[in-house]
């Protein structure tokens, strides 16, 4: 179980590192790209005011109900990566624990739904409008509520999105340090089962906070 235990470690490192490197890259091309318009004298292009004010609602919108099912279906995938290796690894020692701690692969699984879920209610909020036939505002223009109900969509898919994934994080190193647990001493698995269940309740909170940013999102024909 130690060396099973190394490798787990190991792996969450090599997790972690990948991660933080990719964000620092993005916000090293970003400071970088700022840079260059500034000098070039192309500043006045970095205009994120009007890039969100002229950008399509439908945009927003859409891009929320992706990040809502990827980055889900990331987090599920990273929990079950910890939890299945670490079943793997303890089971070799002792068979016994393979079948009752599938049960953390069923709480990283869920995490994976909840994005679904929520995916599937974003997409029914999207209505379709027209730009040059619009009553309420000047043809050509899209109406507010429309823009506010994109960003409403963005946001929300963003809040299942991250909590989700911390979720499946969260599921994951428990799961995984129940199952070794579970490998020495048998009494112990049902002591570390309740703080799993807490820590797959992170998902749940995060779908409560998504449908109170949306609830009164209203993007269509029928928005003033």
């Amino acid at each position: 179980c130690y060396h099973v235990k190394s490798k787990m470690v190991y792996a969450y490192s090599a997790c972690s590192y990948g991660v933080v490197g990719t964000l620092l890259f993005l916000v090293v091309v970003g400071a970088l790209a700022g840079i260059f318009v500034t000098l070039t004298g192309w500043g006045y292009r970095f205009d994120v005011g009007q890039f969100l004010s002229e950008s399509s609602p439908f945009m927003w919108a859409n891009l929320g109900v992706a990040i809502a099912i990827s980055i889900s279906v990331v987090g599920a995938a990273w929990g079950i990566f910890m939890v299945g290796s670490s079943i793997i690894g303890g089971g070799v020692m002792a068979p016994r624990i393979k079948t009752k701690n599938l049960i953390s692969i069923i709480f990283c699984e869920a995490v994976a739904i909840y994005g679904i879920i929520m995916a599937i209610v974003f997409q029914n909020q999207i209505k379709h409008f027209d730009l040059m036939n619009n009553p309420t505002v000047q043809p050509g223009l899209v109406s507010a509520n429309s823009i506010k109900a994109g960003f409403q969509l963005f946001a929300g898919g963003l809040t299942t999105g991250i909590c989700n994934l911390a979720c499946g994080y969260c599921i994951g190193i428990v799961g995984s340090g129940a199952a070794l647990a579970d490998a020495q001493n048998g009494a112990l698995f049902v002591k570390i089962l309740i703080v799993e269940i807490f820590g797959s309740a992170i998902g749940l909170f995060g779908i409560i906070i998504a449908i109170i940013q949306t609830q009164s999102a209203s993007m269509g024909s029928t928005s003033t």
